[in-house]
């Protein structure tokens, strides 16, 4: 039993978006400034491109071969074994840490204007975003659409108010006032504002004529983000003083309140729920859909595989990714959460970029609808920068991360051992 295709380009190009413009984007700002700069707006177009650079490979490994699980079936494809393991074991944990973010994100925001408890809170959102999944990804995609939109309509209209308010004289001078080095410091930062857009991939086995819309969502949300994400920074920069960004906690509500007072905060107080929200789903649907993969193909317990007589949805590994998000929400340590986070995509990132460069070596006469252009000079960005990065993660980062690798290397030895 497989699942049904019923995603289309808007669909599919709003998970990509949805999932990606997370709540992290209404509070990153001030820090990140604190790092570049005015050149803040130069670090959000770079990582922007670097993060382009590794969808193009998302792009044609997605193309031709639109499987359920995205990245975990390019790298099956191209290496098997551990490898794939890692990146399926990576992709379902760094889903369900994101999406724990976005629970306590969403309840902390929520606890705080109304008399809800938190526990109360993240237990209800878990609940319905789980039976909206399992009910189908129709519904799911429907609600991640409209959710997004909605969005969308709220940050353009933040961006507007912002240009008719007009900017203060000088506001980006200097520019670049910490140096380049402080630019690409910024780009680490805020890398994990451009993580989501592949979940379009954990998707592609559900998205209609996958061959050409996966690489038109893919590009479409890659664009979309670093034309929406500068203009945000640069208006940001542009209203409010650096010394009193520096001291803001939520930069955004900050401007909103400069350039549409009261009305302005409210709109962007809901603004980053819906974004918190439409995280949430997406990366339940990632998870999940990476859990089944694993699971039909033994890496997981086969049960995790089962599709969903009715609905057509992988409901068991729906269920398991929600129970651990539920475990990983009582955790609270919102380091251990956001460490977890980066860490896995980029290694992620990595192994595709990898697997198509693999690929296009060991199978050349392999059908790919779609062409990674500039090739192996994208690729090879995508792995570089990745790898780069990380040099400017904490140090608690790159140790989490790496034995949560190693616990990966054990269980996926166990059962290794377990079949002989």
């Amino acid at each position: 039993m497989s699942v049904r295709r019923e995603l289309g380009l808007l669909h599919a190009t709003m998970m990509g978006l949805g999932s990606t413009i997370c709540a992290g984007i209404f509070v990153i700002l001030s820090p990140a400034v604190a790092i570049a700069g005015p050149a803040v707006v130069l670090s959000f177009l770079l990582c922007g491109i670097i993060n382009l650079a590794t969808m193009l490979s998302y792009c044609e490994l997605g193309a031709a071969r639109p499987g359920l699980g995205g990245e975990y079936i390019y790298v099956k494809e191209a290496f098997s074994g551990l490898p794939s393991f890692l990146t399926g074991w990576y992709e379902w944990s760094s889903n369900i840490f994101y999406a724990t973010l976005m629970v306590l994100g969403s309840a902390y925001m929520l606890a705080y204007v109304t008399s809800l408890n938190e526990i109360v809170i993240i237990a209800a959102l878990v609940l319905v975003f789980t039976f909206v999944n399992i009910r189908g990804i129709r519904a799911a995609g429907n609600l991640q659409t409209v959710l997004t939109l909605t969005l969308l309509a709220i940050i353009a209209s933040f961006i507007g108010a912002g240009f008719i308010h007009g900017f203060r004289p000088n506001a980006f001078e200097p520019f670049m006032p910490n140096g380049l080095p402080a630019v690409i410091a910024a780009i680490a930062f805020i890398f994990e504002t451009y993580v989501g857009v592949e979940a379009i991939a954990a998707t592609q086995a559900e998205i209609k004529n996958p061959e050409k819309t996966v690489p038109r969502a893919m590009i479409l949300s890659s664009v979309t983000l670093i034309i929406v994400y500068c203009l945000v920074a640069y208006v940001t920069v542009g209203v409010v003083s650096l010394e009193t960004l520096n001291n803001s906690q939520a930069p955004l509500n900050l401007v909103a309140g400069a350039t549409m007072g009261w009305v302005g905060v409210v709109l962007l107080t809901i603004a980053g729920l819906i974004a918190a929200w439409t995280s949430l789903n997406s990366a339940i649907i990632a998870s999940s859909r990476a859990a089944c993969a694993m699971g039909q193909n033994g890496d997981f317990p086969t049960c995790f595989g089962k599709i969903h007589r009715n609905y057509k949805t992988p409901y068991l590994a729906i269920i398991l990714s929600s129970v651990f998000i539920l475990l990983f929400s009582t955790v609270d340590n919102l380091d251990f959460v956001v460490y977890s986070i980066s860490f896995g995509f980029m290694i992620g990132f990595s192994l595709v970029n990898l697997s198509l460069i693999k690929l296009r070596r060991d199978k050349p006469y392999m059908r790919r609808p779609f062409m990674t252009p500039l090739y192996p000079l994208t690729p090879i960005i995508g792995i570089v920068t990745s790898i780069s990065l990380m040099i400017f993660f904490d140090i608690r980062s790159l140790i989490f991360g790496i034995a949560w690798g190693l616990l990966g290397c054990m269980i996926h030895l166990s059962k290794r051992r377990a079949k002989r």
